[in-house]
This record gives structure tokens, C-alpha cells and sequence, in this order.
């Protein structure tokens, strides 16, 4: 707690005088371009891995970056969802998922979850993701996290795809789909290319975009000014 109250003391003697108009603009109103779906797992900072300011990304976080099918209950994802493509028009969706997931592990091994039925329930979310890759190997070991890991984005991806509010702007060419993979030992990013269906270097998927990819991906190499 400590850490966390310098933190707090640096940033409104350092770095808040230093962005005092950034923050005065973002008073009164948000213009977000990106809506971000991540893990709520600590060792992911979305605005440091993208280099975003305050302002550039509408994020959302949960357990295992995980959009639920739409369904007349409305949950905090779903509302979210919702608010980001309808009300602030959102250009782009990432959903960024990450190498360790413990999310992850627990729908490899739900067995294991048995004093956590909230999280057992919420993972039941990924159960395609897991049958998918059990059919493909005959069982699933933790050798085929990384594999899991890539076939739960692209799930959740889908997934999206249910939401009216997504359906409907994708139908009229105002926003696109993103999936990521964060590798926290190497800070690399790996990018769904659903043409190929295959995981690709985010230099790869984007060196032909250069608008999209100084939206989405600014100050990497070839991308174009952040």
C-alpha cells in the first residue's frame, strides 16, 4: 500500500502538471477509438503494452478476457460492450488474451476450481475453446496451453459477433474485430489472421495496413507515426 500512495503522490505532483491539457480535455467528455477486452491478470497493463494515452482505450477486464454470448440478462460485459460500440462508436474491438493465463489453466483442470464456483461457472464460457482443442489431441495436458489460450480468443471473438450492437456495426462497416496474445516473458504480440486462421507477429498481420496499424498498434517499427 505504501508503493501504491507514492504512486499516487508522483502522479498528481509529477505527472498530472505535466498533462494538465490531456486531462482537461478528457474532463468533460471520452472519445475512445478502441474498445480493449483483456484478462484481469496483473502482469497486463494495457496502456503500457500499446503505448495508449489516458483517453485512447474503453477497457474491459475479467477472468480470462472473456465475452459471453449475448442473452437478454444483461451483465457488466455485456452493458459495457454495448455502451462502448453503440454510445462511444468504437472503431476497433481487440480481445488480447496472454501466455500464463490462469484462467486458462482452471478450464484445462475444472476439477480443480472446487472452492470457486463463481469461477468455475463464468469459465464455462471457454467450453468450446477446450472441446475444440481435447478433439484435436485426444485429451488436453498443459502442454497445450498456448494452443487453448489462442483458441479461447478466437471463441470470445465470435462471441462478439452475437452481441446485436457488434452484428450491427459490423454490418455497416464501422468497427472490426481484433484477437491478440500478449507474451508477458517477451512482450511480443501475436495477432489472429482470421483470412489464414492462423496466429501471426503483429508486424506481420498489420505491415500492410499502415492506417489501421498506427490506430491500433502505434509506435511499432514500419506502422507509421503513433
Amino acid at each position: 500500500m505504501r508503493k501504491l500512495l507514492a504512486g499516487v503522490y508522483k502522479f498528481k505532483t509529477e505527472i498530472f502538471p505535466s498533462r494538465q491539457e490531456l486531462f482537461t480535455e478528457l474532463s468533460s467528455a471520452q472519445n475512445p477509438r478502441i474498445l480493449f477486452i483483456t484478462c484481469s491478470d496483473s502482469r497486463i497493463d494495457p496502456n503500457l503494452v500499446t503505448q495508449a494515452a489516458p483517453g485512447d482505450l474503453f477497457i474491459i477486464r475479467n477472468a480470462g478476457n472473456i465475452v459471453p454470448p449475448h442473452e437478454r440478462h444483461a451483465g457488466g460485459t455485456t452493458a459495457a460492450i454495448e455502451y462502448a460500440v453503440s454510445a462511444l462508436k468504437v472503431k476497433h474491438v481487440v480481445v488480447c488474451g496472454h501466455t500464463d493465463c490462469g484462467a486458462i489453466k482452471g478450464a484445462m483442470a475444472p476439477e480443480d476450481l472446487g472452492e470457486l464456483p463463481h469461477t468455475s461457472d463464468w469459465l464455462g464460457h471457454t467450453l468450446a475453446a477446450v472441446a475444440t482443442v481435447r478433439a484435436r489431441h485426444g485429451g488436453i495436458r498443459g502442454e497445450h496451453l498456448s494452443e487453448l489460450t489462442e483458441e479461447n480468443v478466437a471463441l470470445q471473438l465470435r462471441h462478439l459477433q452475437t452481441h446485436p450492437s457488434v452484428a450491427a456495426a459490423i454490418a455497416s462497416h464501422a468497427l472490426e474485430l481484433h484477437g491478440w496474445i500478449y507474451d508477458i516473458g517477451h512482450g511480443d504480440i501475436r495477432c489472429y489472421d482470421e483470412r489464414e486462421r492462423a496466429w501471426r507477429s503483429v508486424e506481420d498481420v498489420y505491415r500492410e495496413q499502415p492506417e489501421l496499424a498506427a490506430e491500433i498498434t502505434a509506435g511499432l517499427p514500419g506502422h507509421g507515426e503513433p
